[in-house]
């Protein structure tokens, strides 16, 4: 008599993980994992310790630079990640509610055209005063000063992308009565995935712009310092150092080649799922880093705790309702909110405004705004003259690179790394050619007003050309349409919506970048140019608050005001007509 086969016990299915066979690229991935999070807690150990003057100077020892490009790059990351979520909750509340958008976008045209200097000026004192006697106090301080490089940007993108969502993708999340938690995860973010995250590398590389700046700053005279490859890089400029400068310039070099491979490149790769188009691209965006990943077992093995906790997502966004709201509202309804809210807001502004002109009336006049105005005039001339000519240099080439993915996979690191270099790094050689050349710093000032804002323009122009669909251009080579015909029907209309996001924050970024761009300085050589950022460097340094909030106040005023006037103008357009519906 033959015996009964014996069952082979089989593991709980709550234990999926348990059964998964996993290779030596899992054990990789696992590693390198923890030694992530290990670096990053050896390295935050740093944030904690007690704020004493000793800790204030920073060691030109190059054997130090591995452990400030650490501490630097922890706070770009952690800058990035809170830019993200504000991008989320800023631009969906500016996109969805008519009454608030008249005022937050306004603001976020005041926000990107507050300079960074600003921002510290105000946030050192807050944050020191919260955590005293401690690191970490200036720590959040330079990490609030870097979001403030980073989050404009962004959040005008996915505002950008959220008013130009295509009319079926609107009309599949009603007829699916989607809640309004998933129409955003699952068609509002991956929508505006593309420029978002080529933004969030543009904006990642604006922080590299201003990380001098927020590492090491001078208020009223008293001077804060953190390590970091920024702060580093100013000591050795004040030294007149020029080998420790260049180990700075060769770090900072290695740590965006770094960034670029091991995270922007992947996402870009990642981004490449997100893209609407009928036909199949025969090249698109690839990443060793990616590639591995998606070699790796642990997304299976995870993937029921990641669903788990999914679904518990999805039903706690329950009460934020469902996607089928009207889209009529009764009249009498509307007007009665929209005088509510607007004598609501007039009163809050006038009375800001009230105590604003009340503080400048009794310590330096009103006649403080006299100056910076007719500074503002000269900076504004800087800042038109290189969104022109940035327009006429850096869109052709978006276009080139983001319409080749071949291209662009050789492209994108060259160009990272150009747009992520803090150009104030290059100051000292800067200073060294105009006075060498005789360069007025009032003309070379808009160059190196150019190195930290017409990134802008390119990195929206290539994000603008990957997303045109594969089937639109395959129709125009089928069509036989070339050349000046191509960009009047396609090309043009297809990235004229990135264009504009690109053109509003270059713009924006030209008003912040004088700041650091009309004084430069290296060893005991300043050249200042004239113009509304030299004078808020002047006032900041001297801790002069009249004259910095007057300097604030009006460059906030010229870049509302071109806003407004121009570019709100082009954004109407771009959402009205150029919209890929």
């Amino acid at each position: 008599m033959k015996r009964a086969p014996r069952a082979v016990p089989r593991l709980p299915s709550r234990l999926p993980w348990l059964r998964t066979q996993f290779g030596w690229v899992d054990w990789v991935v696992a590693a390198a994992v923890l030694v992530l999070f290990y670096a990053v807690f050896r390295i935050a150990e740093g944030t904690t310790v007690s704020f004493a003057p000793e800790h204030l100077s920073i060691d030109t020892d190059p054997a130090r630079l591995p452990y400030y490009a650490g501490r630097s790059l922890l706070r770009m990351f952690v800058a990035l990640g809170v830019s993200t979520a504000f991008t989320f909750g800023y631009a969906y509340a500016a996109a969805r509610s008519r009454r608030l958008e008249k005022v937050l976008i306004p603001a976020l045209d005041i926000l990107q055209s507050v300079p960074v200097l600003a921002f510290l000026t105000v946030a050192i004192g807050a944050f020191i005063a919260l955590f005293p006697h401690s690191f970490i106090g200036l720590e959040l301080a330079s990490i609030f000063a870097i979001f403030t490089s980073q989050a404009w940007n962004m959040t005008f993108s996915f505002y950008h992308s959220l008013i130009t969502l295509p009319r079926e993708l609107d009309e599949l999340s009603r007829s699916l009565r989607l809640t309004r938690w998933m129409r955003f995860w699952k068609i509002e973010v991956p929508n505006g995935a593309i420029g978002l995250i080529w933004n969030g590398m543009m904006s990642f590389g604006g922080g590299w712009f201003f990380l001098v700046a927020s590492e090491a700053v001078t208020v009223a005279d008293a001077e804060y310092t953190l390590p970091g490859v920024g702060a580093y890089a100013g000591a050795a400029i004040a030294q007149g150092n020029l080998g420790h400068v260049f180990l700075a310039i060769v770090t900072m070099a290695l740590m965006v080649i770094s960034v670029n491979f091991f995270f922007w490149r992947p996402m870009t790769a990642w981004a490449e799922r997100f893209k609407q188009e009928q036909a199949e691209a025969t090249e698109v965006q690839r990443s060793m880093v990616l590639n591995f990943l998606r070699r790796s077992h642990w997304p299976q093995a995870l993937a029921p705790a990641r669903r788990r906790i999914a679904g518990w997502c999805s039903r706690a966004g329950r009460i934020f309702g469902t996607d089928d709201r009207p889209l009529r509202v009764s009249d009498t309804r509307r007007r009665t909110g929209d005088v509510v809210f607007a004598a609501a807001t007039i009163t809050l502004i006038g009375w800001g405004m009230y105590s604003l002109l009340r503080y400048l009336h009794g310590t330096a006049g009103l006649g403080v705004f006299a100056e910076p105005l007719l500074l503002g005039l000269l900076t504004f001339a800087r800042v038109i003259v290189l969104v022109v000519l940035a327009t006429l240099v850096w869109v052709p080439i978006g276009v080139r690179i983001g319409s080749s993915p071949r291209l662009a996979r050789i492209a994108q690191p060259v160009v990272q790394v150009l747009a992520s270099f803090p150009a104030n790094f290059l100051f000292p050689l800067a200073t060294w050619l105009f006075v060498r050349t005789g360069l007025s710093i009032d003309i070379g000032g808009i160059l190196l007003m150019g190195l930290g804002a017409q990134w802008y323009i390119l990195f929206n122009s290539i994000a603008g050309a990957m997303a045109i669909p594969t089937d639109l251009r395959e129709a125009m080579d089928n069509l036989g349409v070339h050349g000046w015909q191509r960009w009047r029907r396609l090309i043009i209309p297809a990235i004229f919506p990135y264009y504009v996001t690109g053109g509003i924050t270059a713009s924006g970024g030209a008003w912040n970048a004088s700041i650091v761009a009309e004084v430069v300085g290296f060893g005991g050589t300043t050249l200042t140019a004239h113009g509304l950022g030299a004078y808020i460097t002047d006032a900041t340094e001297a801790g002069n608050y009249p004259q910095l909030i007057a300097g604030i106040a009006v460059m906030s005023l010229y870049v509302v005001g071109l806003n407004r006037r121009f570019w709100r103008r082009l954004y109407r357009l771009a959402e009205n007509r150029y919209a890929l519906t």
